[in-house]
């Protein structure tokens, strides 16, 4: 018997070419994933080079539209005259003639005197007439004949103790200007005066402010720059187009543009919310919202806005949005929950809060503050009354519609990398299982122990999600626990600081900024902060910036004309109704022009221009409206429609959850749609239906 047979192979040759066989394999699989690897690499290099690239070409965009609007701005001197001092009475009137017009499109006269601001009062017993004439062109000199095309009446102050300067634009050319004083006795009162030719005419410049604010909004909507970058340059662009039709502001006027008390109000209420963090006050606030939902989060979020919105009735929006975003966020963080849907519900309600009382948004305190509405009966306890019932309504309805915004969010953050990876390996083997056609019994065999490895996997899942949210709910008593202590170590000393600081929000002297400042400087004082470059440095200072950039591009749009324009064109939609539907299509008008102007310019410009205008139309005997439906419809509108987004943005992305124009725009905008169409019906039905306009 032969020992060693040539064509038989044993089992070591057999091992040894399957190891050979499986080292090709590996040196295969190796080189396949270093292509893949490299190939990937290279996609990853080549988004780099994308991004770098149009990271590039977008500062190149911007610093060329910089130097061409600083160019712009440069070229362009200020076109205005010396102020011009003169005197008036009953016996003697002032006239002068204005014929140096060249190719001017229109005139901008202001005076200085001791006028009533911001009133239109006709049945004031003194006040100054300017009479603005056209000099014919044909004829000789002393036969051309003054044709009066505007009668400007500027009510006087009966004290004569404050100087306030009135402006208007003229679309006329070759004019004369006469100036008559009528006053009860005889007396001389001083004015002063300067006019200036602008070469653009209204619809101009209208357009380019349009185009300013559209371009403001592309950048911010797009996320292309910061959006205080955004707002910086745009205000850039409305200073440049003022100077290029010759009204070029002085960098002193342009200082005066910008409301300190605001940016007062928002450093100081910043600095009194980071002292607050560093207490633990937070935290206690967080607690206490934890402990009244008793776990629940839809419980929780109802519980926050409706707070946030009792609030908003008696403090400002951003004092508001500033004291809640770090509880909303520190109780987000122990319950896992996303902040971002949160925060953006709270800005809604903090919006349809100040709409309720007459000191709960600037709109609100500009309108009761107004001496001829008050003389209409639009006082404090009749503005909030009547407001107070319709944003009632205007709740009931918000809150199931923000739980139904709300439904298919997910409310919680995310879960661990092992259960994601856990779910995709499940969905994996479950498609695998559906592809196999069970046509014989190996197939059927081979499905039946795919599906047994699903059931298997799931029932991991099952444990593993079991663990997650036991340990979640264990870190939330650990934590309740430890803030408990905190309280207790705390209490007294934020008891003392809240009675202090409070306390300062009730002397009438006061504004809202020198409070907010005074505050910041008891809370330094009480709490003794030893590192006061950290305070410092959680000042959202991107968002005061925003703010006074945000300042200046409203009031040069105002200057453009753009906020008169939209106020005049609601005017003449309303003039041209029939009578009897006019007072319904004028609150539908009004509240659906406030709220979608103030969802896009300042609502304080807006609201402050359109009340003249509002006045005007319910004092025009041809067009017979009451002015309390009107200026009811101004509030809801500007209130509804008002985004005080910004600083709850701003002190969200210190915290890292940072959210977009267009994540707000998803749930603002419905929200705001719901809201408006509700206090339009409220409006509707109390002075249309039931007839309550007196």
């Amino acid at each position: 018997m032969a020992l060693h047979n040539p064509d038989f192979t044993t089992d070591d040759d057999s091992w040894e070419n399957s190891s050979a066989e499986f080292e090709q394999r590996s040196q295969l699989g190796s080189e396949m994933a270093s292509l893949s690897r490299s190939s990937s690499s290279e996609k990853y290099e080549l988004l780099d080079n994308l991004h770098v690239k149009f990271n590039l070409s977008k500062m190149r965009y911007i610093t060329i539209f910089i130097c061409l609007l600083q160019i712009l701005f440069s070229i362009y001197p200020d076109g205005g005259t010396p102020w011009q001092m003169l005197a008036v009475s009953p016996m003697e009137s002032y006239s002068v003639n204005l014929t140096e017009f060249q190719d001017s499109a229109l005139l901008k006269l202001e005076l200085g005197g001791p006028f009533v601001a911001d009133v239109v009062d006709r049945r004031a017993e003194e006040y100054i007439v300017v009479q603005i004439q056209q000099i014919g062109d044909s004829g000789p000199k002393w036969r051309r004949q003054q044709q009066v095309f505007y009668n400007w009446t500027l009510p006087l102050n009966s004290r004569r103790n404050e100087q306030v300067n009135m402006m208007r634009t003229f679309e006329i050319k070759g004019i004369t200007i006469n100036i008559q004083a009528f006053l009860q006795e005889s007396e001389i009162v001083p004015l002063s005066m300067t006019h200036q030719y602008l070469h653009a005419d209204v619809e101009t410049q209208v357009t380019i402010a349009s185009v300013i604010l559209a371009g403001v909004y592309v950048l911010i909507i797009l996320e292309i720059v910061h959006r205080t970058l955004a707002a910086m340059l745009g205000s850039l662009a409305a200073l440049a187009a003022l100077a290029v039709i010759g009204d070029r502001p002085s960098l002193v006027k342009v200082v005066e543009w910008i409301d300190y008390e605001t940016l007062a109000l928002l450093f100081g209420m910043m600095l009194l919310v980071a002292i607050f963090s560093e207490t633990g006050f937070f935290d206690y606030c967080a607690v206490k919202a934890y402990r009244l939902s008793r776990g629940r989060v839809w419980a929780m979020i109802i519980i926050l806005c409706l707070i946030a919105a009792i609030l908003s009735a008696f403090l400002d929006n951003v004092t508001t949005m500033l004291l809640f975003t770090p509880v909303t966020i520190r109780l987000c963080e122990v319950l896992n929950l996303d902040p971002r849907h949160v925060l953006i519900a709270e800005v809604i309600f903090t919006n349809i809060g100040g709409a309720a009382t007459a000191v709960g948004d600037p709109p609100n305190v500009i309108i009761v503050s107004k001496q001829e509405l008050r003389k209409a009966g639009l006082d404090f306890a009749a503005f909030t009354g009547h407001m107070f019932v319709g944003i009632c309504l205007v709740l009931l309805v918000s809150f199931p519609f923000l739980r139904l915004l709300y439904w298919n969010k997910k409310l919680y953050n995310k879960e661990p990398s092992e259960i994601v990876e856990l779910k995709h390996e499940i969905h994996v083997w479950r498609l695998t299982a559906q592809r196999i056609n069970p046509a014989s019994r190996e197939e059927t065999a081979v499905k039946c122990l795919l599906m047994q490895k699903v059931l298997t996997l799931e029932i991991l899942l099952k444990k593993m999600l079991k663990t997650f949210h036991r340990q979640i709910s264990q870190e939330d008593k650990n934590w309740e626990t430890n803030i408990q202590e905190l309280q207790k170590k705390h209490r007294q000393g934020q008891k003392r600081i809240l009675f202090n600081v409070y306390s300062l929000l009730f002397p009438p002297l006061l504004n809202t900024g020198w409070i907010a400042m005074l505050g910041a400087i008891w809370l330094l004082v009480l709490a003794n902060i030893q590192d006061f470059e950290m305070i410092l440095s959680r000042v959202e200072w991107a968002t005061l910036l925003f703010f006074a950039a945000l300042f200046v591009l409203m009031e040069a749009l105002a200057h453009l004309h753009l906020i008169d324009y939209i106020g005049e064109q609601t005017a003449l939609l309303i003039k041209v109704v029939p009578e009897d539907q006019r007072l319904a299509v004028a609150i539908i008008l009004v509240l659906w022009v406030s709220a979608l102007a103030s969802s896009l310019i300042d609502n304080i410009p807006f609201t402050a221009t359109m009340i003249p205008v509002l006045l005007n139309l319910s004092q025009d005997p041809d067009v017979n409206l009451p002015v309390k439906p009107l200026i009811f419809s101004l509030a809801m509108g500007a209130c509804l429609g008002a985004s005080a987004n910004v600083v709850c943005a701003g002190i969200a992305e210190q915290h890292g959850y940072g959210f977009s124009f267009m994540a707000f725009f998803r749930l603002g905008f419905p929200m705001m749609i719901v809201s408006c169409t509700i206090g339009m019906c409220y409006l509707l039905v109390v002075h249309v239906v039931l007839g309550w306009n007196s």
